[in-house]
């Protein structure tokens, strides 16, 4: 028993000396480099997580992005495709609504033209206008299949074979009206004369020949301009355009003639009184 205890205490204080005389730095060495090299997997773990999140995120992103991207074209394409077949459909419309409205136009062939109908002044008499006052004309369009766009009115005086511009492409309306200044300077001057009024097409010449429905420049209206004149008395008036008037030549030519008759009617009555030829 004794022997036993001994042993046992030999045994414990050889494992004492043994533990007091081991190394234990290497231990911790190592320890250490152990938990370091725990920490740099963990820091690497920790970072390829972070950086495989942010790739992830930056993909989601890019993907997110481009789909919208995607969406916004695709609509952009859509919008364009409806404008444009709206536009394109507008313009066939529009031009189908033209053609349709030029092509139902029906013109007989042995219709006359159109011309005007003069409202203001009448057209039962020839109304005179006093030069260097206004003159003023309303007039309604008659038998017009095609109406023009804009007219030209002129004013012919065929005294002097000139022609005045009254107003130059003038708008088409049921009813036309223009006012004459004539007191405004003229190319060529106003006369006293007669005077015809045409109503034209502004794509057309005066002369020229219009066709069935369309506004005939043939058709006018004739009026009169004066010009006025100081108060003369009644005494001192001389016509010079009147046919009735006699000049001082002719008087005296009237006198002349009147008074050979006179002598010679005498000599005859004279003559045959002395020949005894009325006893």
């Amino acid at each position: 028993m004794r022997f036993f205890v001994f042993s046992v205490l030999c045994t414990l204080l050889l494992l004492g000396t043994l533990t007091s005389a081991w190394s234990w730095d290497n231990v911790a060495v190592a320890r250490d480099s152990l938990n370091k090299r725990a920490d740099q997997t963990t820091e690497t773990s920790a970072t390829e997580t972070a950086h495989s999140t942010t790739a992830s995120e930056t993909t989601s992103a890019t993907k997110t992005g481009k789909d919208e991207k995607t969406t916004n074209s695709d609509t952009t394409d859509t919008n364009t495709d409806t404008t444009t077949d709206s536009k394109s459909n507008t313009k066939t419309k529009s031009k189908s609504d033209k053609t349709t409205a030029t092509t139902s136009i029906s013109i007989n062939p042995a219709a006359g033209a159109g011309g005007i109908s003069m409202i203001t002044p009448g057209s039962t008499s020839t109304t005179y206008f006093r030069i260097g006052e206004n003159a003023t004309f309303v007039w309604n369009y008659t038998s017009l299949s095609v109406t023009p766009s804009h007219v030209n009115v002129v004013a012919s005086c065929s005294l002097n074979s000139a022609t005045y511009t009254l107003t130059h492409n003038m708008t088409v309306k049921e009813t036309g009206k223009v006012v004459w200044d004539t007191n405004a300077t003229q190319t060529v001057p106003l006369l006293s004369a007669t005077y015809t009024l045409f109503v034209v097409d502004s794509e057309k010449e005066l002369d020229d020949t219009a066709s069935a429905g369309h506004l005939s420049s043939n058709i006018g209206y004739s009026f009169g301009m004066y010009l006025s004149q100081a108060y003369t008395p009644l005494n001192e008036f001389k016509c010079a355009t009147c046919n009735g008037a006699l000049s001082d030549v002719q008087r005296q030519g009237l006198k002349f003639a009147v008074g050979m008759a006179a002598i010679t009617v005498v000599s005859f009555t004279w003559f045959v009184g002395g020949l005894g030829l009325f006893n």
